[in-house]
């Protein structure tokens, strides 16, 4: 299983990771840690010598509640980071996180390598038209409502029949674009409660149906620190359980805040599988 990143393709039958550099003041774990060129640069270089294979950037808060960033706003905190980074690591493959096309466009343009969309083309029909025009991999997302809204909205008839049919529906408009590597997002945390997050991992593979990479988003979020009684800053060993569980499962990318740490995981649970056949 590979996807295509600038003409290389990335073999995804190992896990890859993708490293998270938030340029948001309000993300719930590291909102404004990344705000001066040193800061970004110093991170950035250390996700990658911890072995992360893509740099996941963010410059619009998707934690539930956010408050809700202009475009232009987005695009004047991403586009001099982006040039940022690639000026000083040339061969990095950066992810954008937005569901803006206008963003989405312009960061291609200046170098990105993936689009990860929280929306899957719900909040901005267009971004779909600006992928299958330049051909990046594109990351789709599950998720209700908008970041505002979204935890207002975790009521499911059934939860996996209801995620696996709005994947069919996505996979199948993003076929009819001719968009050749689409990456699924199961979506950890937003419109679901911690119960339905947890169903949601325990019935993970479901998604390998779709002959599509699965992400997994899982790093430090309210589902783990909430059973944990802990915080986000003390959710690091609970994010790594949940990883090991994640790649059993089926994972090909682990999003994450802690690059190390997660590379472990895979390395562990590549040598299970070794010994397993």
């Amino acid at each position: 299983m590979t996807i295509n990143c600038k003409g290389a393709l990335i073999d995804l039958s190992t896990p890859k990771i993708m490293g998270i550099l938030n340029l948001t003041p309000d993300s719930f774990y590291d909102g404004g840690k990344y705000k001066d060129e040193n800061s970004i640069l110093k991170q950035t270089e250390k996700m990658l010598l911890d072995g992360a294979t893509f740099i996941d950037m963010g410059a619009y808060s998707s934690r539930p509640g956010a408050e809700h960033v202009p475009e232009e706003d987005e695009l004047n905190r991403m586009l001099p980071i982006l040039e940022l980074v690639l000026n000083n690591f040339p061969e990095t493959l950066v992810s954008i996180d937005t569901f803006r096309s206008k963003v989405a466009l312009e960061s291609i343009q200046a170098g990105a390598a993936i689009i990860n969309d929280i929306s899957a083309g719900n909040l901005d029909a267009e971004i779909l038209n600006v992928i299958a025009e330049y051909q990046v991999p594109y990351i789709m997302m599950h998720l209700k409502g908008t970041p505002q809204s979204m935890q207002k909205q975790a009521v499911y008839e059934d939860l996996m029949k209801d995620l696996l049919f709005y994947f069919s529906k996505k996979v199948k408009d993003a076929t009819f674009k001719k968009i050749n590597d689409v990456i699924i997002d199961p979506g950890f945390g937003f419109a679901k409660t911690t119960a339905q997050n947890y169903k949601l991992l325990v019935n993970l593979d479901l998604f390998k149906t779709f002959g599509a990479p699965i992400l997994v988003g899982l790093s430090r979020k309210s589902m783990i620190y909430k059973v944990l009684k802990s915080s986000p800053s003390e959710a690091l060993n609970g994010t790594s359980a949940l990883h090991t569980v994640a790649l059993l499962k089926g994972a090909n990318i682990l999003r994450v805040h802690d690059v190390k740490e997660a590379m472990e995981c895979i390395k562990l649970v590549e040598e299970l599988n070794v010994n397993a056949m």
